[in-house]
């Protein structure tokens, strides 16, 4: 039997903590099944459409806050399976999404509207959803 009790603030967090994994590991789960894709995969596609279809490797790893090693073996992998191309470029190399991967990231927007529903927005009432949309802007500081 644990003694420990948690404060207020630490209480909803790991409240938090246990909901977002939770709809996360639905939706990724959804997401991989749907497109053959891995979530780091996926996001690394999404990542460079928003710059436009190119975007230097180093410019992905700061954007997603990875290091820059593993982002190079994923890039390797997905080139390999023919997503990307890489060149070398004046002060780095260049990543840029082929037609497979453009094709991935139209077919899963359908697939992405449908299970975040399923795993987020269809569990709440639409006050809910609204408020929770309210809530998660301003921590996002939007």
């Amino acid at each position: 039997m644990s003694t420990w009790k948690p404060g207020e603030a630490t209480a909803l967090w790991l409240l938090w903590k246990r909901v977002s994994e939770g709809i996360r590991a639905g939706v990724i789960s959804d997401m991989t099944a749907q497109t053959g894709v891995s979530e780091p995969e996926l996001t690394v596609i999404v990542k460079v459409d928003e710059a436009g279809g190119t975007l230097r490797q180093n410019a992905i790893a700061a954007r997603l806050g990875w290091d820059r090693t593993r982002l190079s073996h994923l890039l390797t992998r997905m080139e390999a399976r023919g997503y990307v191309a890489r060149q070398k470029v004046a002060g780095g190399v260049e990543v840029t999404l082929l037609p497979p991967a453009q094709a991935v990231l139209q077919a899963s927007v359908p697939g992405l509207e449908k299970s975040a529903r399923k795993h987020l927005v269809d569990r709440l009432d639409p006050d809910e959803a609204a408020a929770l949309g309210r809530i998660l802007r301003r921590l996002a500081g939007d």
